[in-house]
């Protein structure tokens, strides 16, 4: 009675909540676009682990929080010098190192280092090196301008421009990817629903839900682009199915009750089929929580109020948009053709079933991933052509940072340079006790050199590497490093992009672990509650963890790679969002047992009173992820979001064809505490559909 009188006032005042509902979107829109929004990945690593304790020391104690090299082809030494002295009044550029900075262009380069030489030059191509430092963490803006002061001969590499690039990218890319899944969610729901003004009531709810969920956002303080880029989408996606249950329950009700009354009753069945049912979602989000790497906590946080916002909607927002234009709705109405689904031929499904799990399970633990960042960007950006470039030219792939503490002393950490630079696949290892070793007085090294290199408590070595970020050899080399600076003083710390990747790599492994766990776990106790039986649980996560088998084991047989962030999220989000359509199924087959039906009438009944739904929101859910999947050229989101649309489509399937079967077998265990209530002989219940159906 609760839920029926909350029904009837939300009727009553639907003009009012659609006024404050637009009003709301504009301190909504304002948070939008005042959320700042992190496009460094990396900066998502633990707080208290070395690399990221380093980052810190490098901000405190030099004043910087990233670097990059620039190479320069085919520019006269007074040429590189200018543009060196022109890159230096950028804003956000903390010092620029290049060979005038130990010396005038006047004085011979042999007087330096020959390992210094070798490092920063290349004759044969005529290309020479300098080291960019900027004062803050993504130098976005000093990058830009770098860049525009550049011309085709100059390269700007490292993690600050690949930020750069991401960030234009993502911002060019984003309000496409929303106007892409409205588009194919409306075709499909125009399709697949009764009306096609049904559509429009329906992404208009769903729309200002996820406003209000992205201009909330600005609470966090930021969000990661990968958030921003996938939030909106995915919203759309997993909340599609709350406003098909409204509108369902709706027409239902409209054959006892007039339009107002008919509305007050779905709304009040709605909420208490829906609420049950986002629970599960917001579990499988909120596991995302539990990841040592924050990405998934961002991710995890923005989703799990998108999906509480998006229920809110579907039961206030979107009755008030039904009956404010019920005409409309009448006018564009039109017969709906699926097809229908029977439980008979279920011991084929099973065998089937038990023929696929082999190979899904082994594709599942073989599907390989990458964790080099750039990766993910198209080989047309500035900062890939970059990073190619010093490959080619200066056989360097990647830089690391040592931080020696002042403890040691000169001798020490001439030796332990030394010692590095013996490493397998280290190209150069520099720091101003290299180069004052090497005879060069210490009144000849610029203040703002030594200042750039060493702090108060502590000495920055640059180490050059030919091994790429992420590699099986970078990581090995990371090792040996630090075996190498540890042995000398366990103070000093290894930092920079392959250390971090190194520490990302062994990090979201043990996430990918706790993360499934704490999902797995979550949506079962709910579903415990929600059906009060153990076995429910089991069948109904089995079969959608049968899903996320094939549909992550896929890429394994296509030889196809994916971001290391897909096997942690992917699982989670299809887990969480599409165990609702076995619920669904479930709830239905219950009631009808309960209701003395054979368990194969309860089954197939079940099957065709909630195919409509199912096939529904896993439709739209494939098509607001599918269409964004095609058209990015930023392969996080080109990878996520295909994977998420089979995902759903898969899950749609298992429910459809595997779980009737298992509903079938497993009945006896299912009902034994109903037993004594049951009826499976000539005077149980057929209804008339099931038995066309199973004539047919």
């Amino acid at each position: 009675m609760a839920m029926l009188k909350l029904g009837e006032k939300i009727v009553s005042a639907r003009v009012v909540i659609l006024i404050l509902s637009l009003v709301l979107l504009i301190p909504a829109a304002y948070g939008y676009i005042k959320t700042r929004v992190n496009y460094d990945i990396l900066s998502y690593l633990p707080k208290d682990i070395e690399t990221m304790e380093g980052q810190d020391i490098l901000v405190d104690q030099f004043g910087t929080g990233a670097f990059s090299l620039y190479v320069v082809e085919g520019m006269e030494d007074k040429d590189v010098s200018a543009l060196k002295s022109k890159i230096e009044k950028v804003d956000h550029v903390s010092k620029v190192i290049w060979y005038d900075s130990f010396a005038d262009l006047s004085v011979p380069k042999d007087m330096l280092p020959e390992s210094l030489y070798d490092a920063f030059n290349n004759d044969e191509k005529n290309a020479t090196m300098m080291a960019i430092i900027f004062d803050d963490t993504t130098s976005a803006d000093g990058t830009m301008e770098i860049r525009s002061i550049s011309n085709k001969q100059c390269f700007l590499s490292g993690m600050s421009a690949v930020v750069v690039d991401t960030k234009k990218l993502s911002e060019k890319e984003t309000p496409i990817y929303v106007l892409i899944a409205v588009i194919l969610s409306s075709i499909i729901l125009a399709i697949t629903m009764d009306s096609i003004m049904i559509p429009v009531l329906f992404l208009a709810s769903i729309g200002m839900a996820i406003v209000y969920n992205l201009g909330s956002n600005i609470l966090m303080g930021q969000v990661s682009y990968i958030t921003k880029a996938l939030a909106a989408v995915l919203q759309l996606g997993v909340t599609m199915d709350y406003s098909i249950f409204l509108w369902h329950s709706y027409k239902a009700q409209q054959k006892e009750y007039t339009e107002k009354e008919a509305m007050a009753h779905a709304i009040a069945e709605t909420i208490s089929s829906v609420v049950g049912s986002s629970i599960t979602t917001v579990a499988g989000f909120v596991a995302l929580c539990f990841m040592s790497f924050t990405l998934g906590l961002d991710l995890g946080i923005v989703m799990a109020k998108g999906v509480v916002l998006g229920v809110i909607a579907c039961v206030t927002i979107l009755p008030s948009l039904i009956l404010v234009f019920d005409k409309a709705i009448e006018k564009t109405t039109h017969r709906v053709i699926l097809p229908k689904f029977i439980a008979k031929h279920y011991k084929v499904f099973l065998v089937l079933f038990v023929i696929i799990l082999i190979p899904a399970i082994y594709g599942y633990n073989h599907t390989k991933v990458y964790y080099k960042l750039d990766s993910s960007l198209p080989d047309s950006l500035e900062s890939v052509q970059a990073n190619t470039e010093l490959a080619e030219v200066f056989n360097m792939n990647s830089t690391h940072m040592i931080l020696v503490t002042n403890d040691q002393s000169d001798k020490d950490t001439r030796n332990m340079m030394s010692d590095i630079e013996n490493i397998d696949g280290v190209k150069f290892c520099l720091g101003l006790d290299s180069i004052i070793g090497a005879g060069i007085p210490t009144d000849f090294i610029p203040s703002d050199v030594t200042e750039a290199l060493k702090s108060d408590d502590w000495q920055l070595i640059l180490v050059g590497s030919e091994y790429e970020v992420a590699s099986d050899e970078v990581n090995n080399q990371c090792t040996e490093i630090n075996n190498t600076i540890d042995s000398y003083n366990e103070k000093n710390m290894l930092v920079g992009e392959a250390p971090c990747t190194k520490d990302l790599i062994t990090i979201t492994d043990k996430d990918f672990a706790s993360v499934s766990t704490v999902s797995i776990g979550a949506i079962f106790i709910i579903i415990l509650c929600v059906f009060g039986s153990i076995s429910l649980p089991i069948v109904l996560v089995a079969v959608i963890e049968f899903a996320i088998f094939i549909n992550m084991g896929i890429p394994c047989f296509t030889g196809t790679e994916i971001p290391f962030i897909a096997s942690i999220v992917i699982g989670t989000i299809q887990l969480g969002a599409t165990v609702d359509y076995a619920i669904l199924m479930t709830t239905k087959y219950k009631r009808n047992r309960l209701n003395g039906y054979r368990k194969f009438d309860a089954v197939a009944t079940a099957c065709q009173e909630s195919v409509q739904s199912i096939v529904v929101s896993a439709l739209s859910f494939f098509a607001a992820t599918f269409g964004v999947g095609l058209y990015s050229d930023i392969d996080m989101i080109s990878a996520l979001c295909p994977l998420m649309a089979r995902g759903a489509l898969i899950s749609m399937c298992a429910v459809i064809l595997m779980l009737p079967s298992a509903l079938m077998l497993f009945d006896k265990v299912i009902m034994f505490r109903y037993r004594k209530n049951l009826m499976d002989g000539p005077s149980a219940k057929v209804s008339d559909e099931d038995t066309a159906a199973t004539q047919a």
